[in-house]
């Protein structure tokens, strides 16, 4: 039961960080405007308040002297995975505060990037959030006054990071994963291969391969011919 409640809140934490890793893409661009700081500020808080609960929850966990063997590992492979999260959100706070600081709304300013978008993200922040709709209710320089508290958060997410490895030491490299690197892409690659293709690798692979058959073909056309050279060469001399 742990060991779900665990997967559910990493699952959306790594959603919500992937969301607000889409939104950061887009400060200082021709599609930045102040919704857009403000759906910066309602993810990461979202995204915070996720950590922490799946922090909590993998330090009980983890600090457990009687779970078995099995249930271990797998705590850890979540536990390096909840760490990753932590990390793609710390720099993408600090990229967050980083341009925003560049390129303040209030002020006169060229987009870092014109990329002809225009509009929100509404939809994606929405999602991140299970929410219908995000309601936008600043007032005047917002993205200035959200500044300092992005500051303030990203250090706490830097001592949440080290928190965390004072409590729990699980070195990354002595995680196993439970499957070969790449092996999700193999899968997805070779499901899309048969899918369109419609022809078995049995199929491919037989003795009546054509380019097998043309390759054996003009083989043997060159071997005949430089044999005949030879014999000719050698009628002469």
């Amino acid at each position: 039961m742990a060991r779900e409640e665990c997967k559910a809140l990493l699952d959306a934490l790594n959603k919500t960080t992937a969301c607000y890793h889409h939104l950061v893409l887009t400060v200082g661009g021709s599609a930045d405007t102040q919704d857009l700081r403000e759906e910066l500020q309602k993810t990461r808080q979202k995204a915070r308040e996720l950590a922490v609960a799946t922090g909590a929850r993998l330090t009980v966990a983890l600090r457990d002297r009687g779970l078995a063997s099995e249930e271990r590992a797998e705590f850890e492979r979540l536990w390096v995975a909840f760490s990753g999260c932590l990390d793609l959100l710390e720099a993408d706070m600090r990229r967050s505060l980083a341009l925003g600081a560049a390129f303040p709304l209030h002020a006169p300013r060229r987009p870092l990037v014109r990329t002809g978008v225009a509009g929100g993200s509404s939809a994606v922040a929405a999602r991140a959030l299970s929410a219908r709709s995000l309601r936008h209710e600043a007032e005047g320089d917002f993205d200035v006054a959200d500044l300092p508290e992005l500051e303030r958060e990203v250090l706490q997410v830097g001592e949440m990071i080290d928190d965390m490895e004072m409590k729990v030491n699980v070195p990354r490299w002595t995680v196993q994963a439970r499957q070969a690197a790449g092996a999700e892409l193999l899968s997805a690659a070779s499901a899309g291969a048969s899918s369109a293709g419609g022809v078995s690798v049995e199929e491919r692979a037989g003795p009546c391969d054509p380019s097998k058959a043309l390759a054996a073909t003009v083989f043997g056309a060159v071997l005949l011919m430089a044999v005949i050279l030879a014999l000719c060469v050698a009628n002469l001399s």
